[in-house]
């Protein structure tokens, strides 16, 4: 710890985003950086806290301490930003993330949550000093691609390439393992590349990384669905262990009277078909849902609703309107949401951002409920049937919504994007290797072994855990190459 002060003398400050009016016009990532001097004031804020609750996440599951689950050295790499040593600091970051670009941009920071400095004041920027030092390290030339010295005459394929699957590929990859990874899509890269805006993430970062991988001996095998193109059963054949990391890609459906009707989509459909069209013709081909004119509501709060808001804007859409079932976020943290959990706090995002300043409100509407969807002669989605919920207790079990009488409402539609979120798993592979599900119908496997039902096969990330968040599917990729390597080798020197 450098500064023993920091904390004390600097206030929590971050690089301005783009004008919200103005970066609608474009798919560029919306934020802007600082110079480097105030990245480092800001590191120096990072205090010597003793117990550093934001290296480590309390388990993978419920509402335990927030922290990093990738164990990021948080605090090491913080001092030594600030001392200037950025070299130093990339090679304890890139020790416990392999995609540090990705996490630095899209995560939403569990480890800021956790801060002993957020206690009572607004917690160190952990998450822009990530991003910092890999952007950094690419800028000086730092990062260069790093094969295995030796092979083990292994081989392993990995089926899906989201950041579960890539990371699992990177760390078999490094213990000298054949690894090659099979993606359905055109372009390997998983959410990271389809599911997931540019203007959250550009596109030429995702394959920056990508090929690094080729050079370090991953080797991608696209445009390929296993259990269709390839049957599931002919890699347990052909490889000495497969990693199942599809994950969980079946959205949750609106089952209510006109769901079937046409401008209904789910919200994959729309941001993939929009980023492949903006990655092969600028959206000149017209191979993608448009918003362009259209009164567009998307229903669901989280990320993937809020990327649907941003896409919309971009296209010109009239109005954007975003219902959520759950009620609005409390400004503040309550008496159960204590530190160190993660914040569960109103937070505006970008979407909401940009939302606000072109049609003058916040998009989002809170406990609200669509009823049914109507449609013109045509089989034109053109309204939607809404009324306010409010949530009760069931006989002492489970929270309800319960339809407010007299709150009813219709809501314009052209275009309704479902961003509910997702059940779990595909089954194609899952099925024809045998391996057994949990009663949410995801793979069964244990969190830290990986191990299926089924010998040599494994399973990490979403298709495990179901829907969660990019950091924890690098955690557990990590883990399953691990547990992978051991398998083949007896033991690993893997770190997970």
């Amino acid at each position: 710890m450098g500064n023993p002060t920091g904390f004390l003398e600097i206030n929590r400050n971050l690089p301005r985003d783009r004008d919200p009016v103005l970066r609608v016009g474009d798919w560029d990532e919306v934020h802007t950086e600082m110079a480097v001097s105030d990245i480092q004031a800001q590191a120096s804020r990072c205090m010597d806290c003793g117990v550093p609750f934001c290296m480590a996440a309390e388990s993978d599951k419920g509402q335990g301490i927030a922290g990093c689950p990738v164990n990021n050295l948080i605090p090491e790499w913080n001092d030594l930003v600030y001392h200037g040593l950025w070299k130093d600091a990339l090679a304890r970051l890139l020790k416990t993330n392999n995609f540090p670009e990705f996490t630095g941009r899209v995560c939403p920071a569990p480890c800021e949550s956790s801060c002993v400095l957020g206690i009572n004041t607004p917690p160190v920027t952990i998450k822009h000093h990530e991003v910092s030092i890999i952007d950094r390290g690419f800028e000086m030339d730092w990062v260069h691609p790093n094969p295995p010295e030796e092979r083990t005459g292994k081989t392993v394929a990995v089926i899906g390439s989201g950041p579960a699957g890539l990371a699992c590929a990177a760390q078999l990859n490094q213990a000298g393992h054949l690894v090659t990874v099979y993606e359905r899509a055109d372009r390997p890269g998983g959410l990271l590349m389809y599911g997931i805006p540019n203007m959250k993430l550009e596109k030429h970062i995702v394959e920056r990384r990508l090929k690094l991988l080729e050079d370090e001996g991953v080797i991608f095998v696209c445009n390929t669905t296993i259990g269709k193109d390839i049957p599931a059963s002919q890699l347990k054949k052909d490889f000495d262990s497969v990693v199942i990391c599809t994950g969980a890609t079946v959205p949750r459906s609106l089952p209510v009277e006109g769901s079937d009707l046409k401008g209904v989509h789910f919200a994959m459909e729309f941001l993939g078909g929009n980023t492949k069209s903006l990655m092969d013709s600028n959206l000149e081909d017209g191979n993608y849902i448009s918003a362009k004119d259209k009164n567009v509501v998307v229903i669901g709060g989280g990320d993937t609703g809020t990327d649907c808001v941003g896409t919309a804007l971009r296209h010109g859409c009239k109005h954007v309107e975003q219902l959520e079932i759950m009620p609005e976020p409390p400004n503040s943290r309550t008496a159960g949401n204590p530190w160190p959990q993660y914040a569960r706090i109103l937070k505006v995002d970008y979407g909401q951002e940009e939302a606000i300043a072109i049609q003058g409100d916040d998009p989002r509407a809170y406990l609200v409920t669509t009823k049914k969807f109507e449609g013109d002669d045509q089989g034109n989605v053109q309204a939607l049937h809404t009324c306010t919920i409010e949530w009760q207790r069931q006989e002492g079990r489970h929270m309800i919504p319960v339809d407010v009488p007299g709150t009813e409402k219709i809501i314009p539609a052209d275009l309704v994007l479902l961003a509910m979120g997702f059940l779990g798993p595909e089954s194609g592979p899952l099925d024809q290797l045998g391996v057994e599900k949990d009663a949410r119908s995801n793979a069964k496997a244990i969190y830290g072994r990986y191990n299926t039902n089924v010998e040599g096969v494994f399973v990490a990330g979403d298709a495990r855990r179901g829907q969660s968040l990019i950091v924890w599917a690098i955690n557990e990729g990590r883990g399953a190459a691990q547990a992978v390597d051991r398998y083949l080798m007896g033991k690993s020197y893997l770190p997970r």
